[in-house]
Order: structure tokens, then sequence, then C-alpha cells
């Protein structure tokens, strides 16, 4: 779970504005990728100087500005400058542990959402935070990493599929918004596939390891919830229309959004109690198996109880006990044990203890 928290000691004190990055350094070189497009025209290119971005701000199309990394924040700084950011919209930018919100200003629309993808290879939920800026007729998109769920995105663009290249800028934000929450049903499939696993596990042979697994999965259950809460509240003011920028025709389609932000709440708060289910599993079956155990070792011991009440009394150290002169002493003691044990044994079987 301490993974997801992320450390802000470096900016207490600082004045409020100041950006500072706050979180891991993701890449080496933050990139600026640029897609303007229309109904009639699409040009894509990624621009090396954040200058060669500012003519956009004025351009009758439609523009995407994704900028891949967070780390270097005087490309943040100017280009928050030029499209009239205000500096505290900017810190929370650079800030990577901000929680999903909506802030509408006069000229802008700034939504905070965290993008998830699940890696394959190490079974783990990775998280980063995306941020935009809704304009006029721009999108800006402030990502940690190279590397995103916005590819389905792009290629509608490209192949102006659908009405994406019809619509305005409202319309894009809510196609990425869109990419980001349907993301959310991936990572809920495979948290759902481990679980099942850990359930087959657990019920043939419950270990330690799979303990550290449910404890793993039950930070990222709660990670999950506390990334998907807030964004009901955003989905809904962007679903009612409330930023002037957000077109009655575009709100109709974060409707659509808002059910899957409210489905998807609803399975992880299945996959807490399924997860939550699994921990009070594990218990009973590390109890079942010592009560298991104990009750081997206590039917040994009953059996041995009496048999050792026999042995002790032939290994007093009396004198006159006539029957260490008997000539059939030693088999009959050894009858008599087998004897004692065998009825106990049958016993025990005929009330199914063993």
């Amino acid at each position: 779970m301490l993974k997801f928290i992320k450390k802000t000691t470096k900016k207490i004190g600082q004045s409020p504005g100041t950006i500072t990055h706050v979180g891991e350094k993701k890449v080496e070189r933050v990139t600026l990728q640029v897609i303007d497009y229309d109904l009639s025209r699409f040009e894509e290119k990624e621009v090396q100087t954040v200058e060669d971005c500012f003519p956009l701000k004025e351009s009758s199309s439609i523009s995407w500005i994704n900028v891949n990394g967070l780390n270097e924040v005087h490309i943040i700084e100017k280009l928050g400058t030029h499209f009239e950011v205000h500096p505290l919209v900017l810190e929370d930018i650079a800030h990577t542990g901000q929680r999903p919100k909506l802030e509408d200003f006069e000229n802008y629309v700034f939504v905070v959402l965290r993008m998830l993808s699940f890696c394959e290879k190490s079974q783990e939920l990775k998280s980063e935070q995306v941020s935009f800026i809704l304009g006029n007729n721009f999108v800006i998109s402030f990502q940690e990493t190279e590397g995103d769920v916005f590819n389905s995105v792009r290629e509608r663009i490209r192949k102006a599929k659908g009405r994406i290249r019809k619509m305005g800028a409202d319309y894009l934000l809510y196609a990425l918004i869109d990419a980001v929450v349907d993301a959310y049903f991936i990572i809920l499939e495979k948290i759902g596939e481990k679980i099942e696993v850990l359930e087959e596990r657990l019920m043939n042979n419950p270990s330690q390891d799979i303990l550290q697994k449910i404890h793993s999965m039950r930070g990222e259950t709660i990670f999950l919830r506390k990334s998907v809460w807030p964004l009901r509240e955003v989905i809904t003011n962007l679903e009612k229309g409330e930023p002037d920028l957000v077109s009655e025709k575009t709100s109709i389609y974060f409707r659509d959004v808002h059910d899957h932000t409210v489905q998807i709440i609803e399975t992880i708060e299945t996959c807490r109690d399924l997860v939550a289910g699994l921990h009070d599993l594990y218990l009973t079956a590390i109890s079942n198996r010592m009560n298991e155990v104990m009750k081997v070792l206590t039917i040994i011991a009953t059996i041995f109880i009496p048999l050792t009440f026999i042995a002790g009394i032939y290994g007093m150290n009396f004198k006159y006990m006539p029957e260490l002169e008997w000539k059939w002493s030693y088999p009959l003691v050894w009858g008599i044990i087998i004897l004692v044990g065998g009825a106990m044994i049958a016993y025990f079987k005929k009330k199914k203890w063993l």
C-alpha cells in the first residue's frame, strides 16, 4: 500500500503556487506530442519546444497537446503561463498525489484522474496521475510517463471514426476520460482472476505466501476505491454540464461514463468483500488444520494413557509381584495392551472421530 502514497515533505514551507514535482521521476526527457485536427484536416507531430505549441491557442481547429513527464517543471510553467492557467493548478499538475477532482475556471476546466494499468510481468497494479486542461479549442494532458490508454482515441482521430472529428474539444475530453474509465474494467478483470486463483490455492494449501498476496490485493482494492469514488463526483458535474465549456450535446455522453463509473464502484466493493472473505477463509483454513493436528495428537495421547498405566504398574520395583514369576506374564501384558488399544481405536471409529 505504501507504493501508492506520495511523499510531500519537499513541498512543506513553500509558498502557494510554487511548481515542484512531487513523485517518482519516470522519464529522462519530457516529450510533447500534438494532434491538431478538424473535420477535413489532421496533423500529428512531436514538437521540440514548448513555444511550438503556442499558436494552437488561437487556432480554429481542435488541438490536443500531450505532455509525457512532469519532472521538468519549467515546461509546465511555460505552457501554463501562455495558456493562462492559474499557478495553483500548475502546482497540482506537478504534484502527483492529487485525488480525482474537477475545477471550473472562467476560461478553462481542470480535471485530475488516476490512470491505471496492470503489469503482466510483475502482476502488480500500476498507477499514474493524468491531468487535463480543457479550453475553448484545445485539451492539454499531462502524464507522468510515456504509454497510456489513449491509443484508441488517437486511432479514431486519425481515421475520422465516429463523431470525434465533428465535435469540439469537450468531446475530446470525454473520449480521453472514457478511455481512462474503460481501462478500470480491465484492472477489475485481472483482480477477479487473481482472487479466483488465490481462492483455489487457499483451499488446497494455505500458506504464508498466500496471506501476503491477500494483504497486497487488499491494498490494491483500497487504492482502487480511493481512485474511483471521487471520480463519480467529477463525472456527475460534467454530466450536468456545469462547466460552460461542456456543451449539452457532450454532457449526454458523460452520462454513459457516469454509469460505467457506478458499475466500477460496485465491482470494487464486491472485490473488497471477496478479499476480506479470502482473509477469513485463510484464518479458517489454518484453524481447521490446527484442529486436525490437535485431534490426531489427542487421539494418540488418549490411546497411550491406559497403555502407559499398564506399563507403569508392571514397571514398579516391588519384590512381591506374583505376575513377575509367571511364565506367560510378558505375552499376557502385550495381549492386554493390544486389546485395550484396539478397543479404543474401534470405539473412536464408531464415534467417527477417526
